[in-house]
C-alpha cells in the first residue's frame, strides 16, 4: 500500500531513531550511569524500554534491580546530562530526514515533532541538526501526564498544528510509538530502528519502510 501525501495536512515525526541515530547514545547513556550504582544491565536489555520516557525507563529498571544509595530522580537527570554530551558529540540526521522534511515543507504540510524525549534532548537536537525552522510545533512527553503508548503526545501536537487527528500521518521507529500514533486514530509510518532486534509485530504500523529516503520515494511517486 502506498503512502499518499494528499490524504494527510500534517505529517508528526518521532524523533529517537527517525531524526537521530540515537538509540545507541541512550544505551550507552543508561549503560554508563547505571553502571555507577552497580547495575548489570547492558545495552541488549534497554531494548525492552525503548520507546518509553527517560522517567518511565529507570522506574522500570529501578523496580527490576533495586538500587540504594542515589534516587530514581538523581539517575535519570544523568543520563540526560549524559545525552546532551553524546547528542552535541554524535549529531548527525538519519538518511533522507533533511531532504523529507524540505519536501513536505515545499508542499504545504505542517510538520511536527512528538517525542518521549525530553525538552532539553529536543532543542539539542534541532539545534545540532540545523532543522528547527522546519516544524510547526514540537512537543515533549515530559509535558504529557502520560507517555506513549498514551496517544497524549500526538494528540496535543494535532491540536496545536490545527489538524484533525484523521488528517496526521505519523512517522514512528518502534512499537510503543505506533500504539501511540494508532491510538490517536493517525496514519503511522514505522520506519524500524536498526539496533533493534526485528519485530513482528511493527505490522501494527499502516506503512513500512526501510529508510525515510525510501518513505520519501514513495510519496513523490504518489501525488
Amino acid at each position: 500500500m502506498k503512502v499518499v501525501l494528499n490524504d494527510f495536512d500534517a505529517v508528526i515525526f518521532d524523533m529517537d531513531g527517525v531524526l537521530i541515530d540515537s538509540e545507541p547514545l541512550w544505551k550507552i547513556a543508561m549503560e554508563e550511569v547505571f553502571g555507577t550504582v552497580g547495575s548489570k544491565l547492558t545495552k541488549t536489555d534497554f531494548q525492552k524500554t525503548v520507546g518509553l520516557r527517560i522517567d518511565e525507563v529507570v522506574r522500570f529498571w529501578h523496580k527490576h534491580e533495586g538500587w540504594t544509595g542515589i534516587t530514581p530522580d538523581a539517575i535519570e537527570q544523568q543520563i540526560v546530562l549524559k545525552m546532551v554530551e553524546l547528542i552535541r558529540e554524535n549529531a548527525v540526521p538519519l538518511t533522507g530526514v533533511i531532504d523529507t522534511l524540505l519536501y513536505l515543507q515545499s508542499k504545504g504540510k505542517k510538520i511536527g515533532l512528538a517525542t518521549s524525549s525530553y525538552e532539553v534532548l529536543v532543542l539539542t537536537v534541532l539545534r545540532e541538526l540545523g532543522i528547527a525552522e522546519y516544524f510547526d510545533f514540537y512537543h515533549s512527553a515530559e509535558h504529557e501526564e502520560y507517555g506513549k503508548p498514551h496517544p497524549a503526545v500526538y494528540l496535543t501536537v494535532a491540536e496545536k498544528l490545527k489538524v484533525s487527528p484523521v488528517r496526521c500521518l505519523v512517522v514512528e521507529d518502534s512499537l510503543n510509538g505506533i500504539i501511540s500514533g494508532k491510538a490517536a486514530r493517525m496514519k503511522v509510518v514505522c520506519i524500524p530502528e536498526k539496533t533493534h532486534h526485528p519485530d513482528p509485530k511493527l505490522i501494527l504500523a499502516d506503512f513500512l519502510f526501510d529508510t525515510m529516503a525510501d518513505m520519501l520515494t514513495c510519496l513523490k511517486e504518489v501525488q
